[in-house]
């Protein structure tokens, strides 16, 4: 199985880095592509450096290397998560504009009917937000906004992040026992 994993600047890096963690563990063949300002955010908000965070990858492209395997339909994956997804990213994707490999690697993967899994991040939501959100969930990107569950009792935000990525490899078929499933 391969994947594409875009991080961008929102706040919210760990949410990446908790997909990244468990499709490597899984052994799934992740391509990971990083923002320039997710590599701020991830030194501001975690433990890691974004070079440490690049070896967890199977690759790794720069953020403006148009000519990397997920800019083009050819480059076969089964589905791609943008997590966590800033407003900036979800408007361009919605607006179809691909400056960068993020963005171009999610239109490829909306234009070739594949999962496109997006945590988008900010609070609260203004209407261009919702609009730009409707847009794409009406072509099929999955819109998932890392909402904690409580059902399951978290005690800690490793349980919240392991929560969220479960739910994030269900949405692209990925088997996984991170999370207690309602009525189990």
């Amino acid at each position: 199985m391969r994947v594409v994993l875009g991080i961008t600047g929102a706040s919210g890096a760990a949410y990446g880095l908790s997909v990244l963690e468990e499709m490597s563990r899984l052994d799934i063949e992740t391509h990971l592509i990083i923002s320039r300002w997710a590599r701020e955010t991830i030194a501001a908000e975690t433990d890691h450096t974004p070079e440490s965070v690049t070896f967890m990858a199977a690759r790794h492209y720069p953020i403006e290397d148009m000519t990397a395997g997920p800019a083009s339909g050819s480059f076969r994956h089964n589905g791609m998560v943008i997590a966590p997804c800033s407003m900036k990213t979800l408007a361009a994707i919605a607006s179809g504009y691909t400056d960068n490999l993020i963005t171009r690697a999610a239109d490829v993967t909306i234009k070739e009917r594949r999962p496109l899994v997006l945590l988008v991040r900010e609070t609260p939501l203004s209407p261009i937000h919702l609009e730009n959100m409707l847009k794409l969930s009406r072509l099929g990107v999955i819109i998932m906004p890392p909402v904690p569950a409580l059902y399951n009792r978290p005690q800690t935000v490793r349980d919240i992040l392991k929560h969220t990525t479960g739910r994030v490899l269900d949405c692209l078929g990925i088997e996984n026992d991170l999370t207690p499933r309602w009525g189990e």
